[in-house]
């Protein structure tokens, strides 16, 4: 996931066209990283001996490894670790980048800096990223404090779901805190139990259609009621693992019949209500939750 988020201000400082975001994406979920950048990277050897090693390569028919230990570049026990660090997200975006010679490795060090300042990332935030631990990274995006644990949970699951039933390029954004909205259309749902809970999702067009189409099996190509039932069963599906998860820690929620709204609708609210930006393709979702809030729907 690291590159999704880190390809995607590449491609927004311009150093990187969307065309080539987007086929370094595709590369990934089937490359492997080469033992001689993980070398470089993790410091065990300079660039210089890794083309070496990869010199001798095109000349034997021999592991990097096996090369490296005979020239006295690395131990067995190096290799091993390498070995392990073969399928890491961060260093197999790297590794796309310098081998597209898109960015060098000094100018992926200096964008990153600018990356981690401009988005007001601390280390630890750059290291969850880098991670590509979607609980990890989730946290990041849920920096208001206003936010409590239970609606954390929440919003981790659906980006979870996000990932196993619509798209892997989902990126999520800065979560706000607002007591009012307008939305064009939104798919909904409320729980009501131990605590009352509403979730809605709305946003562009072709985010919409996309959670449609695929989550309900059929191609859309308007947002009518058709298409956001389509999302409405998505949210209930969510919706329905959420109150499982609960039940089994002893909380009771019990699930509303979806709603939708199509005709320019606000939502506002006496008390707290948040807006999660995802990003799945490229496309702008919006996930609105409310919790232990009086919220009026106008639609």
């Amino acid at each position: 996931m690291f590159g999704i988020y880190f390809g995607n201000y590449l491609q927004s400082k311009g150093l990187i066209s969307k065309e080539q975001y987007h086929e370094i994406l595709k590369e990934m979920k089937s490359a492997r990283l080469k033992m001689g950048l993980l070398a470089v990277v993790n410091g065990l050897m300079t660039e210089e001996q890794a083309e070496q090693v990869n010199q001798l390569q095109q000349m034997q028919d021999r592991r990097f490894g096996d090369i490296a230990v005979e020239k006295g570049y690395l131990t067995k026990e190096q290799v091993e670790d390498l070995l392990k660090q073969q399928g890491d997200q961060y260093l197999l975006f790297v590794q796309a980048l310098t081998e597209h010679g898109y960015l060098s490795l000094e100018e992926i060090q200096s964008e990153l800096k600018s990356y981690k300042k401009e988005e007001r990332l601390s280390a630890l935030d750059l290291d969850a990223i880098k991670s590509s631990e979607l609980d990890k990274i989730v946290q990041v995006f849920l920096k208001e404090p206003s936010i409590p644990p239970v609606m954390k949970d929440y919003i981790a699951l659906i980006a979870r779901n996000m990932i196993r039933f619509i798209d892997t390029d989902l990126r999520l954004e800065q979560a706000e805190r607002i007591n009012s909205i307008r939305l064009p259309y939104i798919a909904s749902q409320e729980l009501e139990g131990d605590f009352r809970f509403f979730v809605g999702i709305s946003g562009e067009k072709e985010a919409i259609l996309a959670v449609a189409s695929t989550f309900g099996k059929e191609e859309f190509t308007t947002v009518d009621e058709d298409s956001l039932d389509a999302v409405c069963e998505f949210i209930n599906c969510n919706n329905g693992l959420y109150a499982s998860k609960l039940s089994e820690e002893d909380t009771i929620e019990e699930l509303m019949p979806p709603a939708m709204y199509k005709n320019n609708t606000k939502i506002n609210t006496e008390g707290a209500m948040y807006k999660v930006p995802m990003y799945i393709s490229g496309k702008r979702l919006e996930l609105i939750i409310c919790m232990e809030a009086k919220w009026q729907i106008n639609g």
